[in-house]
């Protein structure tokens, strides 16, 4: 293929991602290590109480944000090093922590408050979508062929299911006297809170994100146990292996290439939990690092942003997404070299 015409179709391409991606990405970058802030001045400000006769002023110095001609805010811009990343680690507050062995104290941390739910999430989930998915798709490739269109189609509907309307669905099931909480009332014989304390909304967050993910991975499994060697499989029975045996050593190393990509696709998109904060409301029990990073990007009351402070959260959270990305990479590499001799 000539030059020309590869540039032709891969051009368009590479511009949108440096556009979209790298751009975006050099900027986040840049700001972890600036600190914006409106610019401020003293004015005197006069306050009088209402009447004629007995009004009295009184003259108070109050801090008001500098304008420029289009009524905007004046802002300045400076470099601050690693300062942004201080303010969201605090080592202080986090080594005196560790050194007490205070773990509730260490939660006090936004941060690692945060990054405890995140790690959690992330490895909770990962096995239980794995395993689900793969269950799934055995139950539906052994199923009568009369059977599985239905089954397939019904099996897809969540992860269909648009992710924040989703976790509203399953909040609303529970939150109050919603159908769910109703009938474990009334089965348990007494009142049920699944909303009052942290552990059980972070039950409800996993038990969704397993219901709406692991339809993904069953298509993925069910596509590749079409290619299963029928003939080892075959050779497996006559030799008289097990079904164990025959998922363990025939069928689960034939998809862990589809294992590998499942993993790593659930890794990255689940270290970035976002929506079921959201969808549950939870900031008052449960936090993640996505979340953080846009608490961060919220007005306070004086309308100000930490972007800062959100560039450098979400530069962590990136950081922990290769930390955990390497493990998988390192096998798919090992396998690649391994398969290219």
């Amino acid at each position: 293929m000539k030059f020309k015409t590869f540039a032709a179709f891969v051009g368009p391409s590479v511009f949108l991602m440096l556009l979209f991606i790298a751009a975006p990405l050099v900027t986040v970058f840049v700001g972890a290590f600036q600190l914006t802030q409106p610019v401020v001045e003293m004015v005197e400000e006069e306050t009088c109480t209402p009447g004629f006769v007995t009004q009295t002023c009184t003259t108070t110095t109050v801090t008001r944000p500098v304008l420029d001609e289009f009524g905007e805010v004046v802002t300045t811009t400076e470099w601050v090093g690693w300062t942004n990343f201080t303010r969201v680690l605090d080592p202080e507050a986090a080594g005196a922590a560790i050194r007490a062995m205070d773990w509730g104290q260490l939660m006090q941390v936004d941060f690692y408050a945060a990054l405890r739910f995140t790690l959690m999430f992330t490895l909770v989930t990962l096995p239980l979508v794995l395993g689900t998915g793969l269950a799934i798709a055995l139950a539906v490739n052994n199923a009568a062929r009369s059977i599985r269109g239905p089954v397939i189609f019904i099996s897809l509907l969540p992860f269909i299911v648009t992710p924040v309307i989703g976790a509203l669905s399953i909040r609303w099931l529970f939150i109050g006297d919603g159908i769910l909480t109703s009938a474990l009332e009334v089965w348990l014989d007494r009142d049920i809170a699944m909303f009052a304390q942290a552990w059980t909304i972070e039950l409800m967050m996993l038990f969704y994100r397993v219901w709406h993910v692991a339809p993904f991975a069953f298509v993925i499994f069910y596509a590749g146990l079409q290619t299963v060697n029928q003939d080892t499989l075959e050779s497996a029975i006559i030799d008289g292996a097990s079904r164990w045996e025959r998922l363990r050593y025939v069928i689960i190393p034939h998809l862990m290439p589809l294992i590998i990509f499942i993993a790593l696709i659930h890794l990255m998109d689940t270290y970035r939990v976002f929506e079921e904060i959201v969808g549950f409301t939870s900031q008052a029990h449960v936090i993640s690092l996505q979340w953080l990073t846009y608490d961060f990007l919220q007005p306070d009351d004086a309308g100000n942003r930490a972007f800062g402070r959100a560039s450098a959260s979400a530069m962590l959270t990136m950081v922990g997404i290769v930390f955990l990305l390497i493990p998988l990479l390192r096998r798919t590499w090992r396998d690649h070299k391994g398969g290219s001799h």
